[in-house]
């Protein structure tokens, strides 16, 4: 246990009471902070009322339990740590009472692709018109796969679309696939597939997006088979 947690859990055996989070006197810079894996990240917690104490809590970035002061600052030179759960907490006196009270700070960690890239699937060379057949998008590396859509695009027109309920926190490699049946329009045609990661209001804008390199496909008409005719 850090210091800094155990000063907090000696401390808070003399608390008699726990405030609810609407009387809580304690805010966030911002409640959820969006980070690239290996940036740095910054965030206040400042307290409105006097108090006895007041500091962050976690894995990484605690700092000790500080009086005298109206706000703390929980920040790293670069997060590492996928699944990291920040709280500030503060110990202060209401209508004689002790009591302490915290605010936790969701954190997104995020990393784009290694790679990503599109093949056809048990295919090569030239594909036959009205035969499917199956594309296919490999993506690897990439977190958070929650927040992960693969979309798919021919030429400029999107296709299709895959979303991922996997809550891993770490990077996963994923792949999606796409049904076609092409015809002979469809000759010549490039397909390509985006891994983007919406990471809700707090994240980036635009949106971290990777594309593959294009896929070409040429298409065949099947030739008719010779029919026989007997001359009479």
């Amino acid at each position: 246990m850090s210091g800094a947690a155990l000063t907090r859990s000696l401390f808070g055996l003399f608390f008699f009471g726990v405030c609810g989070a609407q009387d809580c006197p304690l805010h966030l810079t911002t409640s959820t902070v969006v980070v690239r894996y290996g940036d740095p990240v910054s965030v206040n917690c400042t307290v409105s009322e006097d108090h006895t104490g007041i500091g962050w809590e976690a894995s990484e970035g605690s700092g000790p339990l500080t009086n005298n002061v109206q706000f703390v600052t929980w920040s790293l030179k670069h997060l590492t740590i996928w699944d990291i759960k920040p709280q500030c907490y503060v110990n202060f006196l209401k209508n004689g009472k002790h009591n302490q009270c915290e605010q936790e700070l969701e954190v997104i960690v995020y990393k784009t692709p290694d790679s990503i890239s599109i093949s056809a699937v048990n295919h090569t060379g030239p594909m036959l018109e009205g035969k499917q057949y199956q594309l296919q998008c490999e993506v690897q590396n990439i977190a958070p796969v929650q927040n992960l859509t693969v979309k798919w695009y021919k030429g400029e027109t999107l296709e299709d679309q895959t979303t991922y309920d996997n809550l891993t926190k770490t990077p996963l490699n994923v792949s999606s696939t796409l049904l076609i049946t092409p015809t002979s329009a469809d000759d010549g045609a490039q397909y390509s597939c985006v891994a983007e990661l919406e990471l809700g209001p707090e994240g980036p804008e635009p949106h971290p997006a990777d594309t593959s390199e294009p896929l070409t496909i040429t298409v065949h008409c099947e030739s008719l088979m010779p029919v026989l005719t007997a001359s009479l």
